[in-house]
């Protein structure tokens, strides 16, 4: 069945940068498309970057774009979000998805920005 494992989160300060991974399972992986998702505190599903099947096209919401890289390797059936110049509003947790609303999304990984 999908399995998608998402890691790397953790607690760092404002202006910091984490490296989350997401490792896949169970499905043909270069054969999707990939999405990182988040829920804020007190919020809903947020979707924030997606990337193609050959990782060649990428796409991000506004609020993080420039700050946030998607890329991924196919050989390793795995996506990765580079998250740089963190803010406390990127609190959330993270979560890695082969569709636009999160259906199929792993178990999320906690990223606390905090000083």
């Amino acid at each position: 069945q999908v399995q998608l494992v998402e890691s790397g989160g953790g607690l760092v300060q404002p202006g910091g940068s984490l490296r989350l991974s997401c490792a896949a399972s169970g499905f043909t992986f270069s054969r999707y498309w990939m999405y990182w998702l988040r829920q804020r505190p007190g919020k809903g599903l947020e979707w924030l970057s997606q990337v193609n099947t050959d990782g060649g096209s990428t796409y991000y919401k506004d609020s993080v774009k420039g700050r946030f890289t998607i890329s991924r390797d196919n050989a390793k059936n795995t996506v990765y979000l580079q998250m740089n110049s963190l803010k406390p509003g990127d609190t959330a947790v993270y979560y890695c998805a082969r569709d636009t609303n999160g259906t199929d999304r792993g178990q999320g990984t906690q990223v606390t920005v905090s000083s």
